[in-house]
């Protein structure tokens, strides 16, 4: 999946229902761009450089995958439909939504239509006095201080009042309060990882994902499945055992909860498939034996994807020793986990069908796993 980045968005109204106008900025950004980790209080400010009614401006620290140009994009799209009129006369108009990119991480560009950081972010006090709300410490790529000092140096003297209005932040609708530990089931290459890691970052949650790219006998096993089968299964055994417990009796107290791609219960599901009958027998008494103690997770997610998108997902994500992966191995897989849910129905399981969802590309469909597992 693409990286996370950091942008810091202006946002500013001055004509009509303005809190309104930023709201419904907001909620489009929350949807088309990425999710919003700070908004900034509401500041009311005089019209700079033309005469009109006062804007009312804020500012916003966004988690995106998409690149500043993209960004961009988006931005214009939501003000015009949110009736931004564009004039080319080369003066500054009334407008009912204002949004500007004014860093992208601390990326230092030039182009037709975007310059970053924004030229004129450093010289404008209805920008710092935001900006300093979600983003004090950010350090300006080209001039080289911070937010706090550029607001200290600023030579913008205009009358600026802060606002006793909040305005809502649309991640704030998924709760998951109710839970201490949530784990992420699914197929290979189902998109566990991708998932957690997105939950993670925007919901204050502790991560545990499965180190399998350090196992030693993973590409052997693809290559000679037979011969090393019980040793792969008995590695997994060892490391999932040692992380969650290092993981779970070091509970980080600057978070909210814990979100692992993974449950322990997997080792026995992929080892009913791998396994003999005689070394299923042994594996399984071992396997209760070791994790009788460990805590169970407050809610599983299983994700479901068909066949066809298992295969696609993992051709795209090109690990050498999974290419060869089968789809009956992958269906063998599906029908284990479905196996293991109909026989606990003791446990807080989740089924979510993404097989014809993208939530890595498409944040609407992200938002809506996000609907599924709050329901």
């Amino acid at each position: 999946m693409e990286e996370i980045q950091t942008v810091l968005i202006g946002i500013g109204s001055n004509i009509g229902d303005k809190i309104n106008n930023l709201q419904s900025a907001i909620d489009a950004i929350h949807t088309q761009v990425g999710s919003i980790h700070e908004i900034s209080s509401l500041y009311q400010t005089p019209a700079l450089g033309f005469e009109g009614d006062d804007f009312i401006n804020g500012c916003l620290k966004v988690a995106t995958q998409l690149d500043s140009a993209q960004v961009l994009a988006k931005l214009l799209t939501i003000e015009t439909k949110l009736g931004r009129v564009r004039h080319n006369d080369g003066y500054y108009h009334s407008r009912s939504i204002d949004l500007d990119i004014l860093f992208y991480e601390s990326l230092i560009s030039k182009s037709d239509h975007l310059e970053l950081p924004h030229p004129r972010a450093h010289e404008r006090l209805f920008v710092l006095k935001p900006l300093l709300d979600v983003a004090s410490d950010y350090v300006h790529p080209v001039l080289n201080n911070t937010i706090e000092q550029l607001l200290e140096t600023c030579q913008d003297n205009s009358t600026i009042t802060c606002l006793d209005v909040n305005l809502k932040n649309p991640i704030h609708n998924f709760n998951f309060s109710n839970y201490n530990f949530i784990a992420i089931e699914g197929n290979i290459g189902a998109g566990k990882t991708s998932l957690a890691h997105m939950m993670s970052n925007d919901f204050n949650a502790k991560q545990i994902l499965e180190r399998f790219a350090d196992n030693p006998f993973l590409p052997k096993f693809y290559k000679d499945a037979t011969r090393y089968a019980f040793t792969l299964e008995m590695s997994f055994l060892a490391d999932r055992y040692q992380q969650i417990s290092d993981d779970l009796s070091q509970l980080d107290l600057f978070s909210d909860f814990i979100v692992s791609d993974y449950d322990v219960f997997k080792s026995l599901i992929f080892s009913k498939i791998t396994l003999s009958e005689d070394e299923f027998a042994l594996y399984r008494k071992l396997f209760y034996q070791v994790y009788k103690d460990i805590a169970r997770p407050d809610m599983y997610i299983y994700l479901y994807q068909n066949t066809e998108r298992l295969q696609e997902n993992i051709r795209n994500r090109a690990r050498d020793y999974e290419q060869t992966i089968e789809s009956s191995y992958l269906e063998k897989i599906n029908t284990g986990y479905l196996k293991f849910i109909k026989n606990h129905p003791e446990f807080n399981i989740k089924i979510i069908d993404i097989s014809n969802r993208d939530f890595v590309k498409n944040r609407i469909d992200y938002l809506w796993i996000l609907e599924q597992i709050c329901s």
